[in-house]
């Protein structure tokens, strides 16, 4: 068999009944009422039993399905929010920072233009206002500790790649597990942000290029990669991997990505992978 279907619902849904498995035929339940994998031949079938219903549908390559290296994105990615957006809530700029945002993860902007633009509106602001915005106001994206500690479990390395800042980064990585991070950094001088990233800034072409770093530096190919994020500037690492996710994503990320994950949490990769839940660590 060379590819595999598999369905995931929404956690908690139960929305992939017994009446469904059935029409599918030959199956293997990942997780019961919550994800299936069964013949790419169904896919079809899965489309028109499954519409409207929270279930997002995917055909993943059988061979070489469980990766080495994950490379993940960490701006509404591993966390549910922007970085940038909530310094700027602080700052009363959120706006106008939110609406530069959305403009460059939907790929309308370039990225590197719109981050220093973003940025420049955080001058003067006390560099605590970090510390405080991450106490107060990040929360993680459900699943991400369950998916980086069963590919770690598994020998897999996890990277954590944002063009975000390092300041968020490391944290993230550190509660999450990552073996490592790379990220853009605000730059602070006298205790108050200077309004300025230091360069180069880390952005689509970075994240392609960490991508290849760590498979030289592992031993691995880009089949070996699994790779997750949501915006524009993910697109190019998205499709160097050899299993590129868009998450809850961009409507252009969608549609260039080679699988979309909709209505599932992060334990949703995986299940593309093939774990079942009964394997996945905490």
């Amino acid at each position: 068999m060379d590819s595999v279907l598999v369905l995931i619902a929404a956690p908690g849904t139960g929305a992939i009944s017994d009446e469904i498995a059935a029409q599918l035929g030959d199956m293997r339940w990942l997780a019961k009422g919550e994800a299936l994998e069964a013949s790419a031949s169904s896919v079809e079938l899965a489309r028109a039993i499954c519409a409207g219903l929270p279930v997002d549908i995917n055909v993943v390559p059988s061979k070489n399905r469980r990766k080495r290296l994950l490379l993940a994105d960490m701006d509404s990615t591993m966390i549910q929010q922007e970085c940038i957006d909530e310094l700027g809530v602080v700052a009363g700029v959120g706006d106008h920072i939110k609406s530069v945002t959305a403009r460059a993860m939907r790929g309308e902007i370039d990225f590197e233009g719109a981050l220093k633009e973003r940025v420049a509106l955080l001058q003067g602001m006390p560099e605590s206002v970090i510390q405080e915005v991450i106490m107060s106001r990040i929360t993680f994206m459900p699943g991400g500790r369950t998916l980086v500690a069963t590919m770690k479990h598994h020998g897999a390395h996890a990277a954590l790649v944002s063009g975000g800042f390092t300041a968020f980064t490391s944290y993230v990585a550190e509660a999450l597990g990552f073996h490592e991070s790379r990220a853009n950094t605000l730059l602070a001088q006298d205790g108050k942000l200077t309004g300025e990233v230091a360069l180069p800034i880390l952005g689509k072409d970075a994240k392609v290029e960490s991508l290849q770093r760590l498979c030289s530096l592992h031993g691995l190919s880009p089949e070996d990669v699994l790779a997750v994020g949501d915006g524009a500037n993910d697109i190019p690492m998205l499709q160097a991997a050899g299993m590129g996710v868009a998450l809850h994503a961009k409507p252009k990320v969608q549609e260039q990505a080679q699988h979309v994950v909709n209505h599932g949490d992060l334990t949703a990769l995986l299940f593309l992978q093939g774990f079942s839940q009964a394997e996945f660590m905490q």
